[in-house]
This record gives C-alpha cells, sequence and structure tokens, in this order.
C-alpha cells in the first residue's frame, strides 16, 4: 500500500474501522447490560435497546480526548499510513472474534491498541511508540479494575447503611428503579470511552492521507458514525459473554447491581476526561469482582475471574502479533 491511497481503498478502509466499532459494541453489550439483565430489572431485548441508546448519545457528554490519545499517542502520527491502520484494525478484529466465539469478556480497547503497536513497530520498530501514551494506557489495565473494585465495595458499603431499616423487599424495589439509572450512566461511560478510539483511528488515518484540514482533530461525521456502529453492535447483544459477566463471577441483586454499574461508570467518566482509553470489560469486571467480595471472599468465582485475567494479559500481545501479521500482508499488495 502506498502512502496515499486511491479513494475506493480510503473507503473500504473506514469501513473495517467501523466494523471494529460495531463488533466492539456487539463484543462490550454484556459490560452495559449484563448486571442489569441477571437482576432481571430489564428483559434482554430491552436492556440492549436501552444500551444501544445511551451508547449513542455519549458524545454530547464528553470531550474527544481519548479519540486524541489513540489518534497520535500511542504510535507517532507521522508513521501511521493505511497499511498500518489496517493491520492494526485486523489484529483488533481477529482478536475480537476468537475471544468472542470462546465467551471470554476481553478489551477489544487493548486489542486496538495492541494491533496499532504490533502494525506501527512492524513498519518503524520501537521508535514510532509512544511510549508516554503506552505507559498511560498500561497502568489503566490495572488501575481500572481497582478503582472499579473499590468504588463498588465502598457504594455497597454506603448503601448497607443507608438502607439498614429496610426490608430486603423494599430496598429491592428502590433498587430495581435506581438500576435504570446507574445501567445508563454506565452504557454512556462505554459509549463515551469506547467509540472514541475508532474515531481516533480514522482520523488519523485521514490525516495520513492529508484529506484532514487544519491539524489533527475528528470531523464530526466521524463522531456520528462510529456512535451508530457502537450503538447497532450494542443492539445486536454478545449473549455468551453476558451470562459469564452476570452470573458466572458472582450472583448479584438489584442493590449490588447498581453498585457495580455505578463504581465502573464512575470510573470510566473519569477515564475519559482524563482522556485514558481504559477497557469497559476490565472495569465492570473489577466492580462486580468488588461486590462480590463485599458479601464474601468465596462468592466471586475466583477460578472464572483469573481466566479472564489470563485474556487480559494476553490481549495486548496477541493483537500485537496479529496485526503485525496482516501488515506485512498487506505489503504483498
Amino acid at each position: 500500500m502506498d502512502a496515499h491511497i486511491a479513494f475506493p481503498l480510503l473507503v473500504a478502509l473506514i469501513g473495517v474501522a467501523l466494523l471494529f466499532d460495531f463488533l466492539n459494541g456487539l463484543h462490550d453489550a454484556a459490560n452495559s447490560i449484563a448486571t442489569i439483565v441477571s437482576t432481571r430489572v430489564l428483559k434482554p431485548q430491552f436492556a440492549v435497546a436501552w444500551a444501544a441508546f445511551f451508547n449513542f448519545i455519549a458524545f454530547l457528554f464528553f470531550g474527544l480526548h481519548v479519540a486524541e490519545t489513540v489518534g497520535k499517542g500511542i504510535v507517532e502520527a507521522n508513521v501511521i499510513d493505511a497499511q498500518v491502520i489496517f493491520g492494526a484494525l485486523m489484529g483488533a478484529i481477529s482478536w475480537n472474534v476468537i475471544t468472542w466465539v470462546l465467551g471470554i469478556p476481553s478489551s477489544s480497547s487493548h486489542a486496538l491498541i495492541g494491533g496499532l503497536l504490533g502494525a506501527g513497530t512492524a513498519k518503524a520498530g520501537l521508535s514510532a511508540v509512544v511510549w508516554s501514551g503506552v505507559f498511560k494506557t498500561s497502568a489503566a489495565i490495572v488501575m481500572s479494575p481497582a478503582i472499579g473494585l473499590f468504588l463498588a465495595l465502598m457504594l455497597v458499603l454506603l448503601i448497607s447503611w443507608l438502607f439498614v431499616r429496610f426490608t430486603p423487599q423494599r430496598a429491592d424495589q428502590w433498587f430495581r428503579k435506581l438500576q435504570l439509572v446507574s445501567a445508563s450512566l454506565y452504557s454512556l461511560g462505554h459509549g463515551g470511552n469506547d467509540a472514541q478510539k475508532t474515531m481516533g483511528i480514522i482520523a488519523v488515518l485521514l490525516y495520513s492521507q492529508g484529506i484532514l484540514q487544519g491539524g489533527f482533530h475528528v470531523p464530526l461525521w466521524v463522531v456520528l458514525s462510529c456512535q451508530a456502529a457502537m450503538a447497532l453492535g450494542t443492539m445486536m447483544g454478545g449473549w455468551k459473554i453476558v451470562h459469564t459477566m452476570g452470573s458466572k463471577i458472582t450472583r448479584l441483586t438489584p442493590a449490588q447491581g447498581f453498585c457495580a454499574e455505578t463504581g465502573g461508570a464512575i470510573t470510566l467518566f473519569l477515564a475519559t476526561h482524563l482522556g485514558v482509553p481504559v477497557s469497559t470489560t476490565h472495569t465492570i469486571t473489577g466492580a462486580i469482582v468488588g461486590v462480590g467480595a463485599s458479601r464474601r471472599l468465596s462468592a466471586v468465582r475466583w477460578n472464572v475471574a483469573s481466566n479472564i485475567i489470563v485474556a487480559w494479559v494476553v490481549t495486548l500481545p496477541a493483537a500485537a502479533a496479529i496485526g503485525a501479521g496482516f501488515y506485512a500482508l498487506a505489503g504483498l499488495f
């Protein structure tokens, strides 16, 4: 592939980026709806529509700091061309499909960053890497689930104190309503952080082709198309992963679901504000583990949680290797 590519090929690459965004929504639908489905507050088909709506409108509430980090804060923008973008997207999509088929809630975000690192270093070596952005993202792999866990645990303790005089039935009635709010906040955070990663990829592709006027920025049509692709993916759902997130890690009551979603949402809002591309999967898993551990440590199925953690660790290098392979493959054409 040349530095500047034909218009039909550019459109095709943007289509592949939007396909990744769609698969991201499909893969991560469970993160937004697992707790609200497992507590039977909403039926699955209503829950995905609820989540998709808040996924779509997220751009109204957040700046585009995450898109800028992905676009120029992982690999040097002047290194990125169509071939690198192709390798990055194919690395991320391939890993997403593998983990989706296996029902493993891995990170679409880190798959994309891994793919970008793999393709970028395949082209220009380690000098292409923006280490500050990579370290920030790598730290978030550990910090986002830890913060989600801590916040969810604190919320459980606070709510237990506030509702100590309520009967379990009355508390459930309250939290079945409040879960609609917490689920919408979490979906808002998911749409705000995750859709921006694809926006950054498309924007840096346009920048590499000399199409963006006035320096690196994200055009409105890119914002809207990425939010729509993610919302559509969420509408399609990801039922195998819903089962893992909603019941295999720990059983949830409506109050616990509220705490998990709210703890996760606060974490995502903070990360998006700071421009850190975190994993929504890591965040909600940490929050669910925190809620389960608040009852007793044995309430968490640690073997399931440990399998998920292994998938997290493997995601970056696996997607990077696949991304480098697709970069090399694209060079043959």
